[in-house]
């Protein structure tokens, strides 16, 4: 029985392994092919490169102005993160706390949008950014997404907020705190894990979208981010695939890096918001 139990893990593991590698191989053949002359990427794909041209990554940092495009990135995704977590604790701990069939009614106005796909209102969201004067700014991009960020946040806030005990508030009340300040001095520093699975879920949702930016910044090259400069190595009679390539290893590489340093957090707010909910 302790032996089947061994080869179950060990089988288990191998699996694991293969999705891994599965999942990484695109990202290989993008790092790979990063390192290449055209001619070597038109000739075999997946073959090693037989020099590293390292050149690759000198001219599109300064053919696509990196510093400028990884402004944008950082701008928008910090007013989006900051607005997605302001906006969605916020309205998660007021519904959690409302015993009511009109907060259960709002929960539920606030998650279902998660069901919606982006392509079929992309067109009514693009209209509405023109209207609010949102379009082809960075400022306005970073907007667009607090409402596309919140169904997730509220979902995952409102059962994390459940297992908070209610006597927590109360202490809080009678020593005087209500409102805002309780919320920010006695609730939001409780709710630092699940937070933090917040962030990194959006950043790279954030960082590496395309569709959105496309939509919303795509006309100015000042107002283009990282993942659409690689975009504009790709054309429509020819491509300079070592370049679109290494484009975006650039463009994803913060995200990867951010990824590495905070996934721990991930399953550890994750699975403290299960347990709590």
């Amino acid at each position: 029985m302790q032996k089947r139990g061994i080869v179950g893990k060990v089988a288990l593991e191998v699996i694991l392994v293969l999705c891994s590698l599965l999942f990484l191989y695109p990202l290989f053949l993008a790092i790979n092919n990063s390192f290449k002359s055209f001619g070597e990427v038109m000739r075999d794909v997946i073959a090693l490169p037989e020099k590293l041209m390292l050149d690759n990554y000198a001219y599109v940092w300064k053919f696509i102005d990196y510093p400028r495009l990884f402004t944008n990135n950082v701008v928008i995704t910090v007013l989006g993160l900051a607005g997605i977590i302001f906006v969605s604790s916020i309205a998660a701990y007021k519904l959690a706390r409302t015993k009511s069939r009109m907060s259960i009614l709002i929960y539920m106005l606030c998650i279902m949008p998660m069901l919606i796909p982006f392509q079929s209102i992309m067109l009514s969201v693009v209209q509405l950014a023109n209207t609010l004067n949102l379009s082809q700014s960075t400022v306005g991009l970073g907007l667009l997404y607090w409402g596309f960020g919140a169904p997730l946040a509220v979902f995952i806030y409102h059962g994390f907020v459940k297992g908070i005990p209610r006597e927590i508030d109360e202490s809080a009340t009678i020593d005087g705190a209500s409102g805002f300040r309780l919320y920010f001095s006695v609730i939001f520093p409780l709710l630092k894990s699940v937070t933090t699975t917040i962030i990194i879920i959006d950043v790279m949702w954030i960082w590496n979208d395309f569709l959105l930016p496309l939509l919303m910044v795509n006309s100015s090259p000042s107002t283009k981010t990282l993942t659409l400069a690689a975009y504009t190595f790709v054309g429509q009679y020819t491509s300079d695939w070592q370049y679109a390539m290494t484009a975006m290893v650039m463009a994803v590489l913060p995200s990867i890096i951010v990824f590495m340093f905070l996934q721990k957090y991930i399953v550890k707010g994750v699975v403290a918001g299960a347990v709590k909910g």
